[in-house]
């Protein structure tokens, strides 16, 4: 059973349908990409699921029945605007978070030991929030998330501020997190972040679901037949006469587009009868990023064309 679904889910304001009758179900055990230009309704729906509003129609679901108040404490919800009270120091400002979670204080001391000693930021208990940098503030933020240990955790843009190093502390608890069991919805415009973290996702445009799959799945989906081909020296023009020459790669070798209903074992054989030396060959599959774009241009033709 999964623990996050949505079914015919409708959220108006006013005038303007933010969420319009949106239905998907998270995969067990699957890292959950929520995706969408900005202003699609990706925040509304977040913002349902932790009952911060409420749908006009259909129904959430956690854990199988229809998302109460009593679900509170199996929720983390890391929003995108940060939410630390800049005054409090940190230890204070972590405990009265905890706390509010339902956690007992000597619970919640014992969670704040494990987290500052796991992200090495012993140091920082007294420190109020405003002496910290905006990376800093962020690892706060994801300790806030998790310290009352949810089955369900919802990162909303969860790297921003953080440098290389950072980003990949907290994309190892991610990985950790969800390993154990913990049900991860990642919500963010950054593709490239997609692209590596999750399995399945769902993109909302409009208001509505327009994509929706496992991320392999997905990009086989929107393949090209094109193939990259590294040789030592260059190809014959007899075999790239053969085929469609698509571009070059920083690295010296070729993108090539085959014919329709031609596979790239043809290609590979046609390479090794030319006598040429073959030093990588593989298929490119679109990125993320490029499926985004062509498939939000479809409903947004100003995004397309940009």
């Amino acid at each position: 059973m999964s623990l996050l679904k949505l079914d015919r889910v409708l959220k108006q304001y006013e005038k303007v349908t933010a969420v319009n009758n949106v239905s998907f179900e998270v995969p067990e055990g699957a890292i959950f990409g929520l995706l969408g230009p900005n202003g699609a309704g990706k925040t509304s729906i977040i913002r349902m699921i932790t009952m911060i509003t409420r749908p006009d129609e259909g129904d959430i679901y956690v854990a199988g029945k229809v998302v109460g108040r009593d679900d509170i404490g199996r929720i983390g919800y890391m929003p995108e605007e940060r939410g630390l009270y800049k005054k409090m120091n940190v230890q204070d400002h972590l405990l009265y978070l905890a706390r509010l979670k339902g956690l007992s204080k000597k619970d919640a001391n014992a969670a704040l030991d494990y987290w500052f000693d796991r992200f090495g930021i012993e140091t920082w208990r007294k420190k109020n929030i405003e002496e910290l940098s905006k990376g800093m503030q962020q690892k706060i933020q994801f300790i806030a998330t998790v310290v009352h240990d949810p089955t369900l955790i919802i990162l909303d843009e969860p790297f921003s501020g953080l440098d290389p190093i950072n980003t990949n502390l907290i994309k190892d608890e991610i990985y950790e997190l969800a390993q154990k069991g913990k049900q991860i919805v990642f919500s963010t415009h950054r593709m490239e972040q997609v692209e590596e973290i999750c399995d399945y996702i769902v993109l909302i445009n409009k208001g509505e679901n327009v994509l929706e799959g496992w991320v392999k799945d997905i990009k086989n989906s929107f393949r090209e037949n094109l193939f990259e081909v590294q040789v030592e020296g260059e190809l014959p023009e007899s075999l790239l006469s053969q085929y469609e020459q698509r571009d070059r790669t920083r690295e010296g070798g070729y993108i090539v587009q085959l014919p329709e209903g031609k596979a790239g074992n043809a290609l590979l054989k046609d390479l090794m009868d030319s006598g040429v030396v073959v030093t990588t060959f593989k298929e490119v599959l679109p990125s993320l990023n490029e499926i985004f774009i062509k498939h939000v241009g479809e409903y947004n033709p100003v995004l397309a064309t940009a």
